[in-house]
C-alpha cells in the first residue's frame, strides 16, 4: 500500500488515508503497470502519488491519444488499459478513445475526476460542471460513478472486470473530486479493496454446436477461414494454426490479425481475398464479424448462398447482418481446441480445385503488384509504393518490430504491401477506421512491448496526433514514425476556385517538427533515402520521424473506400 498522508499521532489518533491513495492502492492491488493520461484538477495529485508508488505514469498532450495508447494497451496485454484524464472537456476527450476502444472491443478504462454531485445535479454552474456519467454511457460497454471513498476498491474492481470479461470493451469510471480528497480510517480503507479474481473465465463451447460447425465444413466445397483482430487479441495462436493446417482451409486474414500466421503461408488467400469472398460456400468467422469490413456479408461481395459459421464470446453477435447457420459461442481459445478435438482424421479437406483456383487468382494479383512495385523504385517524384517497399524491406530484417499504421492511402497501401508474420504486431485504424490512433497506439506499443515501433501515417493522420511526438521524445522511446506526406488530405494536387488552399490541401516539414521535440528529423524523396534513414533509425534504438516526400498527385480519394463518398451532382467523381 501506499505511505498514508497522516499516520497516527499517539494515543488513540487513527492512521488516516483519502480516495488519491485507496485509487492508486486498488490499481497496484490489480497489477495495474501503467497509467496514461494527461493531468489538472482533480487528478495531477493522484498522477503523482502513482509514479511515486511504483507505477509509471506516461502524461500525454490530448486526452484523446491517451485514451488510444490505453486501447492498445488493452489489447497487446489482454489487461485493462487505463486512461486517467481530467473533468468536462478533458473527459469528453478521452471518450473519443474510449468509444474506439468499444467498438474494436480492446478492454480499457477511462477514470476521471468531475465536480461536485450536489452542484451539478442542479446545475448551479460549477467549474467544468457536467454530468459525466450520463455521457459516457452512450458511448462505452459501462459506466459506473463511485460517491464514497469506501466505495473506490469496489468501483475500481468493477470496472476492470466488466472491461475484460465477455466480449471486451471500454469502462467509464467516475469519481468526484470530493470523493478523491475524502478522508477515511486507513484499516478501513485497505480492507475495503480487493483483487479482482479471474476476470475473463473461459467459455466452453456446446458439443452439439461444434459438430454442427464440423459438418459444414466437412460439407464444403469451398471453404473459407477468416481470421479478424478478435482471433489475434485471443492469443490462440497455435489452436488456429492446428485447425488451419488440418483442415487445409484457405484462410484470408484482417488486417490486425495479421501474422497469426505468416502471410506468406501456403493457405493464405489474401492476395485472391476478393475471389476468395465471393465465391466461398461455407465461412468460418474466427474472432470476425460480419461489418461493413466485410461488406456485411451481402452479395455481390459475397456469394448470395454462403453458410456463416461464427466464433464470438457475445451470443448477440450472432445473426446481426446474415443467417449464422453455426453459432459457435465461447471463447476462441476453447472453440478452436474443441475444433481440433472433435474434428476426425480427414473429415475435413478443401477440395483441390477450390484451392488451385485461389493459388492462381493470387499468382496472378502478386504478378501485378510486382509490376507496380518495380516501377515506383524509380518514379520520380517518389510514390506510396516507393516509399512503402522500402519500409517492407527494412521490417523484413526485422520482423520482431511492431507496426502501427493510419492514413487512407498509407493505410490501404500499407496493408497490400508490407507483410506481417509475428501475431499482434499490426494495429491500424481498425472497425471504425478512425484517424488518430496512431501515436497513441505507437506509445503504447512501445512502453507495454519495450520493442521498436514503427508507425506509418498518411500526413493527414499524423495531424491528428502528432504533438504527442514530443511524448515520444519526453520518455525516449524506440518509436519512428514515418509520414507518408504527399501535402493533403489524399492527394494535395487539388486545384482550388478560391485564393484560399483546396479543402484536401496541406503543408508541413514534419521532420523538422521532430527536431524542435529533441527527436531526430530527417526528410526523404527517394526509396533509397527512405530505406537508408530507416535503418539508421532502427539502429540508434531513438525516437525519430522521417518525412517521406511523396508526389501530391499520388493518391486516391477516399482510398479504398471511396464507393462510400455520396454521390450528388455536385460531388468529387
Amino acid at each position: 500500500m501506499t505511505d498514508t498522508f497522516a499516520e497516527a499521532g499517539g494515543g488513540d489518533t487513527p492512521a488516516l488515508t483519502d480516495g488519491i491513495h485507496l485509487v492508486v492502492d486498488a490499481l497496484k492491488l490489480n497489477r495495474v503497470e501503467t497509467i496514461y493520461g494527461v493531468v489538472g484538477i482533480p487528478i495531477t495529485d493522484l498522477a503523482r502519488l502513482a509514479q511515486a508508488s511504483g507505477i509509471r505514469y506516461i502524461g500525454f498532450r490530448h486526452e484523446s491519444d491517451a485514451a488510444h495508447a490505453a486501447a492498445a494497451a488493452g489489447f497487446l496485454t489482454q489487461r485493462a488499459g487505463i486512461c486517467l484524464t481530467v473533468s468536462a472537456p478533458g473527459f469528453l476527450n478521452g471518450l473519443v478513445g474510449l468509444a474506439n476502444a468499444t467498438t474494436n472491443c480492446f478492454p480499457m478504462v477511462q477514470i476521471s475526476g468531475s465536480s461536485e454531485r450536489h452542484i451539478v445535479d442542479l446545475q448551479r454552474g460549477d467549474y467544468e460542471e457536467m454530468d459525466q456519467l450520463a455521457v459516457a454511457k452512450q458511448l462505452c460497454k459501462a459506466a459506473y460513478r463511485v460517491s464514497r471513498a469506501e466505495d473506490i476498491g469496489r468501483g475500481i474492481a468493477r470496472a476492470i472486470r466488466t472491461a475484460v470479461s465477455g466480449r471486451p470493451g471500454g469502462v467509464y469510471l467516475d469519481i468526484p473530486a470530493a470523493v478523491l480528497g475524502e478522508i477515511m480510517d486507513k484499516g478501513k480503507g485497505e480492507k475495503s479493496l480487493w483483487e479482482v479474481v479471474d476476470p475473463a473465465p473461459k467459455q466452453i463451447p456446446d458439443a452439439a454446436a461444434v459438430d454442427r460447425a464440423i459438418a459444414l465444413l466437412a460439407d464444403a466445397q469451398r471453404p473459407l477461414i477468416v481470421l479478424g483482430k478478435g482471433a489475434a487479441y485471443a492469443r490462440a495462436d497455435d489452436a488456429i494454426r492446428r485447425f488451419v493446417e488440418s483442415s487445409g482451409i484457405p484462410y484470408v486474414p484482417m488486417s490486425m490479425a495479421k501474422g497469426l500466421l505468416p502471410d506468406d503461408h501456403p493457405q493464405s488467400a489474401s492476395t485472391a481475398r476478393s475471389l476468395a469472398l465471393k465465391q466461398a460456400d461455407v465461412v468460418l468467422l474466427v474472432g470476425a464479424r460480419l461489418n461493413w469490413l466485410l461488406g456485411h456479408g451481402d452479395a455481390p461481395q459475397w456469394s448470395p448462398d454462403a453458410k456463416f459459421i461464427q466464433v464470438d464470446i457475445a451470443a448477440n453477435e450472432m445473426d446481426s447482418n446474415q443467417p449464422i447457420a453455426a453459432p459457435l459461442v465461447g471463447d476462441i481459445g476453447s472453440v478452436m481446441d474443441a475444433l481440433v478435438e472433435r474434428t476426425k482424421p480427414g473429415q475435413i479437406a478443401a477440395p483441390s480445385g477450390w484451392r488451385e483456383s485461389l493459388g492462381e487468382r493470387s499468382a496472378a494479383n502478386v504478378a501485378k503488384m510486382a509490376k507496380r512495385l518495380e516501377a515506383a523504385k524509380t518514379a520520380q517524384p517518389m510514390t506510396f509504393l516507393g516509399a512503402l517497399q522500402a519500409i517492407r524491406d527494412v521490417i523484413a530484417e526485422h520482423p520482431d518490430v511492431y507496426l502501427v499504421n493510419e492514413g487512407a492511402n498509407a493505410l490501404d497501401l500499407t496493408r497490400n504491401t508490407i507483410p506481417m508474420s509475428v501475431p499482434r504486431h499490426r494495429l491500424d485504424s481498425g472497425t471504425w477506421g478512425v484517424m488518430g490512433i496512431g501515436m497513441g497506439y505507437a506509445i503504447a506499443a512501445a512502453v507495454e512491448t519495450g520493442q521498436p515501433v514503427i508507425a506509418i501515417e498518411g500526413d493527414s493522420a499524423f495531424g491528428f496526433s502528432g504533438m504527442e511526438a514530443e511524448v515520444i521524445t519526453r520518455y525516449d522511446l524506440p518509436v519512428i514514425t514515418m509520414v507518408l506526406n504527399n501535402s493533403g488530405v489524399y492527394r494535395g494536387d487539388d486545384a482550388s476556385p478560391s485564393g484560399d488552399p483546396a479543402p484536401t490541401y496541406l503543408s508541413a516539414r514534419h521532420d523538422i517538427l521532430m527536431q524542435a521535440f529533441g527527436g531526430t528529423g530527417y526528410q526523404a524523396t527517394t526509396p533509397d533515402q527512405v530505406g537508408e534513414m530507416l535503418r539508421k533509425a532502427l539502429a540508434e534504438g531513438k525516437p525519430a520521424l522521417i518525412d517521406c516526400i511523396i508526389d501530391p498527385a499520388d493518391g486516391t480519394e477516399s482510398g479504398n473506400i471511396k464507393h462510400l463518398n455520396p454521390k450528388g451532382l455536385n460531388a468529387k467523381q
